[in-house]
Parts: C-alpha cells; structure tokens; sequence
C-alpha cells in the first residue's frame, strides 16, 4: 500500500535508471521514452555533461540564501539576457513559480507608476500555467478549479483564436495578456505568428504588458530557444522552467528592464529559487544547446519527424486526425479519445502523454538520433494497423 497521496492515476510501471532517449524498467524493459518528464529533460536522460556539472558543483556549495550574491546564478542570467529580449532575470523553482511570479510582475508594474487598480490578467480559456491556486485560476478551466474555491480573482478570459473576444475582454483594469505561444497541455495548438504580431500591437494601443508563457515549449523546444522568436515579437515578460533544468528544478522569470524596475528589494522573493546547483546545472544546459548547429539539426530531425507522421496521416485517415506543433511539441490528435493508443503505443515500447483534443504529446529529447525517431515511427505505425 502506497503512502503517497492519490492525485496521481500512475501507470503501473517505475524505472530503475535512464540513458539518453530511453528509460529502463525495474523489471528489465526498455523504452523509448517520448515523454521525458513531460518536456524537462532537454538533453535526455544521465546527460554525462550535465551530471558533470552537477557532479563539480556539489563538492563546491549546494545552497545558501538569495541574502547573498550567487555568481552562478550571476551567469547564467546573464546569458540568457545576451541571448534574449529580457534584461533582468528573476529565478524560481518551477514553472507555476515562474507564472506565479510573471502575474505579481505585472501587477507590480503598475501598482509602481500609479495604477493600481490595473491589475488583472487577461488568458485564454482552459489554458495551462500551473498548479498553483492562482495559477489554476488563470487557466480558466472548470476542471481545474473543482472543489479548491472561493474563486481567486483578478483574471479574465477569452477563447482561443478569438480576436473579437480578446478585445472585448480588455477593460481599463486588464494589466497583461498572458498566453501559451504553444499550448501544452490543451492539445498542441499553435498560435500562428500573425497572431501574436496582432496580440503586440492590441498590447501597445491598450498600453498593457504582454506575457507570453514558455514553460513548455520555450528553452530550443520548438527549434529556436523560445518558441515566439519567429514572430519577431518582443513580449514584456516570459516565464520558463522545464528545459532550462534539463531535468532539474528551475524556473525564471524573464523581463524588460522598464518592467523589472517596480521589483525591488522585499517585493518577491524564493528560498530555493536561483540556488547554486540548480544553476550550475542550467549553464551547463545552455553550454549544450547554444553549441554550433544544434539548432540547425534539430529542426532537421523534427522536419523528417513531421514528414513521416504525415505520411503516416494520410495512410490512416481514419485514425490520426491532425499532426500539430512545432519543432520536437508534437501532437497526434486521434478521431477517438487516445487513452488506449498511447497503453498500446507503451506496450510496444514507447512512452507519450495525452493532451487534450484527443492529442497524443511526443516529446523526445532536443538531442534525439534519426534511428530513435525512425524507431518511434515503427511503433506508432504498428498501432495504428491493429486499430485499422
């Protein structure tokens, strides 16, 4: 009998160590994980550079308090302002923590020129950005917030793709918009870039901060380091976590300096958040993924990717409906809920995660080898002539 709280429906499998793409099972499997943490181990399982840095840092200092300068931490901010719009940088532990934080942003902001009756957050409805009781809230989503009222306020909604809706929803109170540019775990959906040029230039005539949400698809997911870049939009502030971690807990808050400015000393702060070796390791992420080509053969590997799950689409019409996402955020929405699908795809060896839609997430690791897909593709492909 476990001891751990049910709010978990586990699968009924645990794994005694990982290399790379694949997991191996406590009773001998092998499996080729497409999950990996649900998007966190950027650069797969036991990375050797990771665990060596992890590895050098630990003989050094593990943690000691935000009351004292953390030159790791230092650093790794730096580089991720050269590399990004931001120009201040503030460390949390998680991605909810980083939304958390983005939403007090923002309405710091504007309680610090004055305004501090502008302060709600405009989302779209049943999004994703944590589970915190705030962030649950901001999600919008009837499921989510079953049973942990009273309702926290200070959030609106509009549908997704909606643009009528959106700008009917902004009031002169509304803050921010806050938007996955990828959302997760409502099932893939790609905003498109004209769509967050457009959302840009409502912020800037409503005089209103734009987030943009990269938990998940930020940190070279989609193939560029955030997933809005090809956009050529400049957000105001941006959380993210997950792959920034490569499987450690981190999660930051990226900012303009015109926002940063209302942050100052005693207005947020975290007792783990920016601590030494979570951020020895996070450099050690961005040494891997800012190497010469590697986004380059990521969007290779993930364009064959597409290519054959599109072929795959067209040979099975009557089971894959759509093949959605970017980069290596992969959805396979099924004309059938996937629950099924995804236990046969786990008892031919491969590991997913349902989104909603009837979506299937498929997400390697941004290293992934030609074979380990091709290996994937086999699979999936099995499966989909034993439901024919």
């Amino acid at each position: 009998m476990s001891a751990l709280a049910k709010n978990y429906n586990r699968r009924k499998i645990s794994f005694k160590k990982g290399r790379g793409s694949f997991l191996y099972s406590t009773n001998g499997k092998k499996y080729l994980d497409f999950v990996q943490g649900i998007a966190v181990n950027s650069l797969g399982h036991s990375n050797p550079y990771l665990i060596k840095a992890m590895n050098k840092q630990a003989k050094k200092v593990w943690h000691v308090s935000n009351a004292f300068i953390i030159p790791e931490g230092e650093r790794l901010a730096k580089r991720l302002t050269q590399k990004t719009f931001a120009d201040y940088v503030l460390f949390q532990n998680s991605g909810t923590e980083a939304t958390e934080a983005a939403i007090k942003v923002a309405r710091r902001y504007f309680y610090s020129i004055g305004k501090p009756n502008k302060n709600r957050i405009l989302c779209v409805k049943n999004s994703f950005h944590g589970r915190t009781i705030a962030a649950i809230f901001a999600s919008g989503s009837k499921k989510m917030t079953e049973g942990f009222g009273p309702k926290v306020g200070g959030f609106d909604h509009f549908k997704f793709g909606d643009h009528q809706s959106l700008k009917k929803a902004i009031s002169n109170k509304t803050a921010a918009v806050m938007v996955e540019p990828i959302m997760g775990e409502g099932g893939i959906k790609v905003i498109p870039d004209w769509c967050l040029k457009e959302l840009r230039k409502i912020c800037n005539k409503k005089k209103i901060l734009l987030i943009l949400d990269e938990v998940q698809c930020g940190i070279g997911r989609t193939g560029n380091f955030f997933a809005f870049e090809k956009s050529k939009v400049k957000p105001d502030i941006v959380p993210i976590a997950k792959g920034i971690g490569g499987g450690f807990p981190i999660g930051a808050v990226l900012m303009t300096k015109n926002v940063a400015s209302s942050m100052i000393p005693g207005s947020h702060g975290s007792t783990f958040g920016g601590n030494p070796l979570a951020m020895s390791v996070g450099n050690a992420v961005l040494d891997q993924i800012f190497k010469k080509g590697f986004f380059n053969n990521l969007k290779k590997v993930s364009k064959y990717f597409y290519k054959e799950l599109d072929k795959l689409k067209k040979d099975y019409p009557n089971i894959i409906k759509e093949i959605r996402g970017e980069g290596l955020l992969i959805g396979i929405q099924l004309h059938f809920d996937q629950s099924k699908f995804i236990k046969s795809l786990e008892k031919n060896y491969l590991l997913t995660i349902r989104a909603a839609e009837n979506v299937i997430r498929i997400l390697p690791p941004l290293n992934v080898k030609k074979n380990e897909i091709n290996l994937a593709l086999k699979i999936i492909k099995k499966v989909c002539r034993e439901y024919k």
